[in-house]
């Protein structure tokens, strides 16, 4: 749920910057940028912290090399984040990352019917994480399509 609350208060956070004047940041599409960036902030450097043992855990045991599957995606993660805010980017960014939200969702799928935890919590039901990411891809998809 927190990447969740990341995209939603960035994006809050952002859009009330941009009313109160600061140019770059009027209007949804910059706040959306800025939203989606900071849940990606969190969640990539989840791939190199306290969580990366459990993320690891989560990548489907048919795939090679999970250790650096999961330093692929935090990398692309955290790079997506820093190409989201300049305007030139963000497009190409945003549809980059929507494609990496997909790719990554068969890790949840796996998490969930092996009853993983996260954390030392259960991972997020598959029902709640497929609404979170849809809610995320789609996001990615209203900043590479909007504006």
């Amino acid at each position: 749920m927190a990447p969740l609350i990341a995209l939603l208060t960035g994006a809050a956070v952002a859009r009330i910057v941009g009313l109160l004047g600061v140019d770059a940041l009027d209007g949804w599409h910059p706040a959306l940028r800025v939203g989606l960036a900071l849940m990606l902030v969190l969640t990539g450097t989840a791939h190199f912290a306290s969580r990366r043992a459990d993320l690891i855990a989560m990548v489907p045991p048919a795939l090679p090399r999970p250790d650096l599957l999961v330093t692929l995606t935090g990398v692309l993660e955290l790079g997506g984040a820093v190409a989201l805010l300049p305007p030139a980017t963000a497009r190409w960014a945003a549809a980059g990352l929507a494609l990496l939200m997909l790719a990554m969702f068969p890790a949840n799928v796996s998490a969930a019917r092996r009853r993983l935890t996260l954390a030392g919590r259960p991972v997020t039901p598959l029902a709640t994480r497929t609404a979170l990411q849809l809610a995320f891809v789609a996001t990615a998809l209203a900043v590479a399509l909007g504006d």
